[in-house]
């Protein structure tokens, strides 16, 4: 994943979905001062990733990315959305068409659109994977018991163009250009 980062951020980046903001923390910018933007339902995860970045001033947004949002005129050279659509509710091929639409106005562009997800269907989960698969599931953590490569490249096909995905054990890495 680490790869992936070093190999699509921008000068001009945008972060869905930040967890802990590790990646860009340890990522390679092309740039020595990117303009990072970190969008994020979870006003905890947008701090703590704020922080860990601190260095590069990042600008931050609480909102879900499921409802239209207004970034303004800033077009983004790249964005990240990693570990996001197994936790957004409903069928993988609508989450990732919804996202891509909403965000897709926000790509420069030769922008691109990357990230990642927890596929539920078509892979191989070991044990420790399937319990907490079902646990997360049934408390509402994720919503991804049917999501599969297939939705996922039909739903950003639908917005993108280039859309890659590449399955590595249970996770799927993707990405598609404005």
């Amino acid at each position: 994943m680490l790869e992936r980062y070093n190999a699509y951020v921008g000068e001009r980046h945008l972060d869905v979905g930040v967890g802990t903001g590790w990646f860009l923390d340890h990522c390679n910018w092309p740039v020595e001062t990117p303009q990072i933007t970190l969008l994020d339902l979870n006003e905890n995860s947008l701090s703590v990733a704020s922080k860990r970045i601190r260095r590069y001033a990042p600008a931050t947004i609480q909102a879900n990315v499921l409802d239209p949002v207004d970034l303004g005129d800033v077009r983004f050279d790249s964005i990240g959305a990693n570990y996001l659509f197994h936790c957004l509710p409903g069928e993988l091929e609508s989450k990732a068409a919804t996202v891509a639409s909403i965000l897709r106005p926000y790509l420069a562009s030769d922008g691109v659109l990357f990230g990642s997800t927890i596929l539920g269907r078509g892979v191989r989960h070991n044990l420790l994977g399937r319990r907490l698969m079902r646990l997360y599931n049934r408390k509402g953590i994720f919503s991804n018991l049917e999501d599969d490569q297939r939705g996922l490249e039909q739903g950003l096909a639908s917005k993108l163009t280039g859309v890659e995905v590449d399955v590595v054990g249970a996770v799927a890495l993707f990405a598609g250009r404005q």
